[in-house]
Formats: C-alpha cells, structure tokens, sequence
C-alpha cells in the first residue's frame, strides 16, 4: 500500500481546526486527492463475481414477477366471485 491509500478522508490539519483558506482552488485540490483516493479503494470484481451477481439479480426479478402474477391472479379471481351476478349465469 502506498501513502496516497491512507490519505483520511477528513481535512487533518488546519482545515480540521476550522481554519479553512479562501483560495477555492486549494478546496478544489484537496477535494480532487481525496476523491483520487477513494478511487484508489475501489475494487473491480472478477468475470466471475459479476455472472454471479447477474444470476441472483435475474432469479430474484423472476421471483418477484411470478409472486406479482400470482397475487393478481388470486385477487382477480376473488374479486370475480365477490362482485359477479349470480343470476346472470356467467
């Protein structure tokens, strides 16, 4: 690891004492280098992670769209029952 990944995401210094500098392009600086070292902390995942991921993403749609297609289904069919004219025979 190098120095740059153990930059504190919080200003050190006299910026955490509250004396911050006017100059917006110190602010625009240290705004850049922490997000450079955020970046830096990022990890991509592998071929296989994302197959993985995918996977359990699309399971989980189809779940979701069968219990939806089901729950319809069923107060579909109770509101046919509730509110259908017996005598009309159909």
């Amino acid at each position: 690891m190098n120095s740059s990944q153990n930059a504190p995401s919080t200003p050190t210094g006299a910026d955490a004492a509250g004396h911050r500098s006017r100059n917006p392009f110190v602010a625009i600086g240290l705004f850049v280098r922490q997000v450079i070292a955020e970046l830096r902390k990022v990890v991509v995942p592998t071929r296989r992670d994302l197959v993985v991921y995918t996977i359990t993403v699309l399971a989980f749609v189809v779940a979701m769209i069968l219990l939806i297609f089901g729950l319809d289904a069923a107060f579909s069919w109770l509101s046919r029952i509730a509110f259908s004219d017996p005598s009309a025979g159909l």
